[in-house]
């Protein structure tokens, strides 16, 4: 095989693998899946608990698992859902979630939010709450992402 035809092979691999791995991106157009409006509840005080919220989109043609958000803010992060069963509210941790092909995924009060447990201050209206999200998909496991969730007040919707 010639120089020039094993530089072109080369090129042609690099450019498929590079098409299939998606770009994560805060609030920015332009990339494949979109984390927006991420906002953390302020929590009464003397609660270490706090919610996050947040809207996934997914513009990549395969499905997007959420596996994991971690905060240098708080000791645990966990995925939760909230239902009511017989007209009481319950709350219950998943491992994972995933955003569809094409489709969004809405973290918001009363459904799908991030618990962030044993946070070491306490968080003020404004305050800025660091974030790292995994992410994987059916073809690629993608990377962490840095986000930034901002604090709104404890009766925010």
């Amino acid at each position: 095989m010639s120089n020039v035809l094993r530089r072109t092979v080369l090129a042609s691999l690099v450019a498929a693998a590079l098409a299939v791995v998606p770009a994560w991106a805060a609030e920015e157009p332009g990339y494949d899946v979109v984390f927006q409006n991420l906002w953390v509840r302020k929590p009464p005080p003397g609660v270490d608990t706090a919610a996050l919220y947040f809207t996934v989109l997914n513009k990549t043609n395969f499905p997007i698992t959420l596996k994991a958000v971690t905060s240098p803010l708080a000791a645990h992060a966990m995925i939760h859902e909230t239902s009511v069963v017989e007209g009481q509210s319950r709350m219950r941790m998943k491992e994972s979630v995933t955003v569809p092909a094409g489709g969004r995924l809405a973290f918001q009060p009363e459904g799908l939010h991030v618990m962030l447990t044993g946070l070491n201050k306490p968080l003020e209206v404004g305050d800025k709450v660091p974030l790292t999200v995994e992410m994987g998909g059916t073809r690629s496991s993608g990377g962490p992402l840095e986000l930034i969730a901002t604090v709104r007040p404890l009766d925010a919707k």
